[in-house]
């Protein structure tokens, strides 16, 4: 190998090398992120479930209403589908 396939080599591969050296370094930070945020949510969501009598935070949404439906109403004429089978295909 000469001087000017090491500085292509160098040149071509040396980002990439970086680069992965500092993705890494970036998912290792992640997972002990992840870790923190898992705990604290886990401990919110024990801590609202403590709380939690039944009704929404805040007021929250009404109760669906359970009646029973009113009968849809027709938005366009339906055409009836043709059920002969005297046609053949082409």
């Amino acid at each position: 190998m000469n001087t000017a396939d090491l500085v292509t080599a160098a040149v071509l591969f040396g980002p990439g090398i970086a680069g992965t050296a500092a993705y890494l370094t970036t998912q290792r930070g992640w997972r002990t992120d992840s870790a923190a945020v898992r705990t604290v949510l886990a401990e919110s969501a024990a801590a609202r479930a403590a709380a939690d009598n039944g009704t929404p935070p805040r007021g929250g949404e009404p109760a669906p209403d359970t009646t029973a439906a009113a009968e849809p109403v027709r938005l366009a004429t339906v055409l009836p589908f043709p059920t002969t089978t005297d046609r053949r295909a082409a």
